[in-house]
């Protein structure tokens, strides 16, 4: 938290070490790097001369994986063991989905909870950041081969709107997938850098970046000042893509040969066949008039001003969105200096056109739109390489800042890289009724278990008001000031009671060691990581064990003996499988337990809902 210069806070980078630029994908992913001749960003081709990953991972009846075109083929064919859009799942608990859960073709676990998705594969579990994790693994592998050197170090993008859980998530990834992840960037950001915009230090630009890729869409307002971006607002729709295009396409073919959606809505292998066709001719008629093909017997048509009816309210959802976002920055669209397009389906000229017309002004795009967000990120990499003199650098802090939670388990609230001054905050809960007071313990490094890193400090949080756990709300709050000093608060929301402490600069950290903690996160990634796991799953387990307790003793009359017994046995397998080192052993019987208990909670809520209203006119 010193001020410590970028060297350090990037492991001593040498000009002739690569860093990457990523763009992780919800549908494609892709590296970029600046060539050593041209100092001109280019994303790496391989030789088929396609720059794009697709981002999906199939995993075999050995439970391998296998990721990218490859495992595309499995979508039709196999798509329960098929995961697309895992970037929607980062950061994400099941309630944050489940008013989308049909859009998944493969098992996302429901356990009524809060807690983070999971993604059952046969008998595994996989976190998001395991599946996102492949993906980079995929890249980084490709990157090696086509560089003919290692790669170890990278820039990853995420949309603006990613929160702080969302980010850590992705770089959570890339350090499982063996990746130091200097920076994370907003694509946006990413845009403009490789239009060159920001990298003039007396540049000031109100700009918009319209992104419409395969299964996202949004638009972010950004300031540019000094080389300093600043996101004035974002808004977008995390379901509205091309995909959609192509779906629009469909049902106008299937309209067309008189075949109602509902008839082949069942039949996974027609509809991806069906899927393929449309994709095809929307990519046609980006410069043709008309596309025709045959499918399943039959001659199916559509013209380019057909293409351009069908899709008008999804284009025009996307300029509602685009109005939206300029009102959330106070702006209006003389403001806007300039907009740049990304992600592939920019490339249908209504889309082009209606954003041009909104915005009174042409669009950038001159620049690849699948390729443009990785090009940027390359760009930034080459910054924090140091091979970009005249670029502001703000002070960074050289190590993650957290707090220890459950299980012994590192909670960042402060990621390394991030620039100083900064502020994070977080709630957390009460694990045990009545519970009056929490131990916050500060800890500095990159290690998943605490005691693999170095503690800071430490005080005992009082004053919380006696409530039933998971009652209280404590929210703990790091802030850095320019002076690199880090202070930790912590307040209960509803009482306001709150406590803090001061943490000093200059924790005696020479470069080396800075440099053996951050290998040793890399070198260990794998392990922490599954330790990480078991410790989130046995924890889990033992809330679940507890929650299930206090329901029978208080709802045994709405229980059948068959279901006490059985309730029994399922508690007594879960209690068992924690006390082993298996974490996917755990959760099945987290999924058993649940299984079971989920018909009669559902009783006891309908029990609980007729008791209330009893007497009272609906």
């Amino acid at each position: 938290m010193a001020k410590i210069g970028i060297n350090i806070a990037t492991g001593s980078l040498q000009q002739a070490e690569m860093i990457v630029g990523i763009d992780l994908g919800t549908t494609n992913s892709l590296v970029a790097i600046i060539h050593p001749e041209s100092k001109q960003p280019v994303a790496l081709k391989e030789f088929d001369n396609s720059s794009l990953v697709p981002s999906v991972v199939h995993f075999n009846e050995f439970g391998n994986a296998e990721v990218g075109e490859q495992a595309k083929l499995f979508l039709e064919t196999d798509p329960a063991n098929t995961i697309f859009s895992a970037k929607r799942l980062m950061g994400k608990s099941f309630n944050d989905l489940k008013e989308n859960a049909n859009f998944f073709t493969y098992k996302v676990i429901d356990d009524n909870a809060d807690s983070l998705v999971k993604v059952q594969i046969g008998d595994r579990f996989y976190s998001p950041i395991e599946l996102s994790s492949f993906i980079l693994k995929e890249l980084k592998n490709r990157a090696e081969h086509i560089l003919k050197t290692p790669v170890s170090k990278a820039v990853i993008t995420v949309p603006a709107y990613f929160n702080d859980a969302q980010r850590q998530a992705t770089r959570d990834a890339g350090k499982l997938a063996g990746l130091d992840v200097l920076r994370i960037v907003n694509e946006p950001t990413a845009a403009s850098l490789a239009y060159g915009m920001g990298l003039q230090k007396d540049e000031e630009k109100t700009i918009a970046v319209y992104d419409l890729g395969g299964g996202t869409f949004d638009v972010s307002i950004l300031k540019i000042a000094g080389g300093i971006f600043e996101v004035l607002s974002t808004n977008g729709d995390t379901y509205l893509g091309g995909d959609d295009f192509d779906h629009a396409i469909m049902e106008f073919f299937l309209g067309q040969i008189g075949v109602p959606f509902h008839e082949i809505n069942n039949d996974k292998s027609i509809l991806q066949s069906l899927r393929l066709i449309a994709e095809s001719a929307k990519k046609a008629l980006s410069s043709a008039d008309k596309f025709s093909a045959e499918w399943s017997g039959y001659n199916i048509t559509i013209t380019q001003q057909q293409f351009n009816d069908i899709i008008q309210p999804l284009v025009h959802r996307t300029i509602d969105c685009c109005a939206k976002a300029l009102t959330d920055a106070k702006l209006t669209i003389t403001d806007i200096n300039a907009v740049i397009m990304v992600g592939g389906s920019t490339r249908v000229p209504l889309v082009k056109d209606s954003v041009s017309t909104f915005f009174g002004q042409s669009v950038n795009d001159s620049v690849n739109p699948d390729e443009v967000v990785a090009l940027g990120a390359a760009v930034q990499a080459d910054i924090l390489a140091g091979n970009n003199k005249d670029f502001l650098l703000l002070d960074i802090t050289p190590l993650s800042l957290g707090i220890e939670t459950m299980g012994g388990l590192m909670d960042v609230l402060i990621p390394r890289n991030a620039k100083i001054p900064n502020k994070a905050g977080r709630q957390y809960t009460t694990q045990k009724d009545g519970q009056g007071s929490m131990r916050i313990s500060v800890f500095q490094g990159e290690r998943d278990l605490v005691q693999h890193n170095r503690k800071l400090a430490e005080f005992n949080f009082t004053g919380i008001p006696g409530m039933p756990a998971g009652m209280p709300k404590v929210e703990v709050t790091f802030l850095i000031n320019a002076d690199g000093i880090l202070s930790v608060s912590a307040k209960e929301l509803r009482s306001g009671v709150e406590q803090s402490i001061e943490v000093k600069p200059q924790y005696g950290l020479t470069d080396a060691e800075v440099e053996n903690m951050l290998l040793d996160s890399i070198t260990h990634a794998k392990a922490d990581m599954a330790e990480r796991a078991l410790v989130e799953a046995r924890t889990e387990g033992e809330q679940i064990l507890d929650v299930t307790e206090k329901f029978i003793a208080k709802n045994t009359t709405l229980l059948t003996k068959a279901e006490l017994i059985a309730t029994g046995a399922a508690m007594q397998n879960l209690q068992m499988a924690i006390t082993l080192n298996d974490k996917n052993l755990i959760q099945t019987k987290i999924e058993e337990l649940n299984e079971i208990s989920r018909p009669f909670a559902e009783r006891a809520m309908d029990a609980a809902v007729s008791g209330a209203l009893k007497g009272k006119k609906v």
